[in-house]
């Protein structure tokens, strides 16, 4: 498991490589998005040739307000446009994966119809991700994507989409965490996850972990039990970065303990 953080959209990329290297985190989760880390501020072969020299994975993150449902088609258009651009872009730089957040803004339209205007458009974002060697996932979202039910419409019916965890919004404007049935239903599509605390309701607060009530130790297990050991981005927003870090700290030491208490357990079933 690879533990990383998100670069912040208002301040220059490459500064932001490096103070996440400096911190000795182990990938970044690299926003292209404004205003400071748009595509057309960004220089492609440098950012890749820093990643490099650190040796730093990328995981490809976009703007999560982009229309892609839009009714307005040559607003729909322009946003796929320029997902298809952060593809282009993220293949370049190294990224496996690019995320993309499902729209839900389209007033007075039934669901139905945005569920077919994201599709129309993840398909063709799809094509161009595929040519160029990158995968897409979708993010799950509070209110509106944020359950087995209300994502099944788009990943059923593109089974080569990617799943992207974020169990924090998973903890929003729910009864319970709907992690556990993301997980269960998904696992075996889960691309990328997203870690960070708030304490339930509306509010989504990206605290540092165990600062709300999300029972982290417990999805760490389940992420486990589903073999899952790739990337995990740490969405602490804080200024201060001692926060971050200890983060840091108790997902290593979670994810540490329970690889331990599994071993134990497999050898005690074999003894």
């Amino acid at each position: 498991m690879l533990i990383g953080t998100m670069n912040h959209p208002a301040k220059d990329v490459i500064k932001e490589i490096e103070w996440i290297a400096g911190m000795g985190l182990e990938f970044v989760d690299l926003t292209l998005e404004p205003p400071a880390a748009a595509l057309w501020n960004v220089d492609v072969e440098e950012t890749r040739a820093v990643l490099k020299a650190h040796a730093l994975p990328v995981v490809g993150h976009t703007a999560y307000y982009l229309p892609i449902a839009s009714p307005f088609e040559s607003v729909r258009r322009a946003a796929v446009e320029e997902l298809k651009h952060c593809a282009e872009a993220f293949a370049k730089i190294g990224a496996s994966w690019m995320n993309i957040h499902p729209d839900r803004n389209a007033p007075m339209h039934e669901k139905g119809f945005i569920i077919e205007r994201n599709l129309q458009s993840l398909r063709e974002i799809n094509q161009t991700a595929q040519d160029v060697g990158v995968g897409l996932m979708i993010e799950n979202l509070p209110g509106y994507y944020n359950t087995v039910q209300q994502l099944a419409p788009m990943l059923d019916a593109m089974p080569d989409l990617g799943f992207h965890l974020d169990l924090g919004h998973a903890n929003l404007q729910v009864q319970h965490n709907s992690a556990d049935e993301l997980i269960a239903t998904y696992g075996s599509r889960l691309r990328h996850v997203h870690f960070h605390d708030n304490k339930g309701d509306e509010k989504d607060l990206h605290l540092p972990l165990g600062t709300g009530n999300i029972d982290f130790r417990r999805y760490v297990r389940m992420l486990q039990k589903h073999g899952y050991d790739g990337t995990i981005t740490l969405e602490v927003f804080t200024p201060d970065k001692h926060y971050l870090s200890y983060s840091r700290d108790v997902l290593r030491r979670l994810w540490n303990e329970t690889s331990v208490g599994k071993v134990s357990a497999a050898a005690i079933a074999t003894t």
